[in-house]
């Protein structure tokens, strides 16, 4: 089976280099460069499925790399990694169009998981990305339309309820961080959003019990995932 390519793109040589040799430990073709600029030039050079940008570096830094690299209209998912935590910076990097802002010191399992689960959602091509319509369980549910028929009855989702459920669709038995949904639907993960979220989430778990088998469950870590116990043991 092809390994899929991913562009490491660290100024820390040691670090670096770690995280490239556990990476290729779990089955990834590792290139790893150690400043933007020859981050870039390797990006340009050959195709690769993910890219992992550390944030803080010289000569060009991770938010510049990743605008340069979006501007050649490249679809190819990436992932900040940064000591840098200030909410502004988090959110500069998801406007950005990043799929997950990891903060150092960080489990390099976790990494390893958020990495698949993207790889997985991208290899379903741009369908997926664009992908309106989702048939989840006995339920079929409409993201552009904001719709959600069951069968016992059809709903109208707000606008905020029909993009998290198509976040957790998308996300279907991954994990779903709540941060992220907090700052790609609300653009804030502050107390007040968090409590908003909590609300939504309890609503749509009523929309979904129309299917016993359909279930949102909590997971450890502060996320979500969305499960059809009917598949399970098939």
């Amino acid at each position: 089976m092809t390994k899929n390519r991913i562009l490491l793109v660290e100024d820390d040589v040691n670090f670096g280099l770690i995280l490239k040799s556990y990476l290729e430990l779990n089955d990834f073709d590792v290139e790893l460069k150690t400043d933007g600029s020859q981050g870039l030039s390797a990006f340009r050079s050959r195709p690769f499925d993910l890219c992992v940008l550390d944030v803080m570096m010289p000569d060009m830094d991770g938010f510049s790399l990743a605008a340069a690299m979006k501007e050649s209209g490249s679809r190819v998912p990436f992932i900040f990694l940064t000591a840098k935590t200030l909410k502004d910076d988090q959110i500069k990097g998801f406007k950005l169009g990043a799929d997950d802002y990891i903060t150092k010191p960080f489990d390099t399992e976790v990494l390893l998981y958020k990495m698949r689960a993207i790889l997985r959602r991208s290899s379903l091509g741009k369908e997926e990305t664009d992908q309106v319509e989702f048939m989840v369980g006995k339920l079929v549910f409409n993201h552009l339309h904001r719709k959600l028929k069951t069968p016992l009855a059809e709903y109208s989702l707000t606008g905020k309820e029909s993009d998290l459920l198509r976040m957790l669709c998308l996300s279907h038995d991954y994990f779903l961080h709540r941060k992220d949904a907090l700052l790609k639907i609300w653009g804030d993960d502050n107390y007040f959003t968090t409590r908003s979220m909590d609300v939504y989430i309890a609503k749509i778990r009523k929309y979904l019990k129309d299917d016993p088998n359909l279930e949102i469950q909590n997971v450890h870590g502060d996320g979500y995932r969305l499960v059809n116990k009917g598949q399970i043991g098939e």
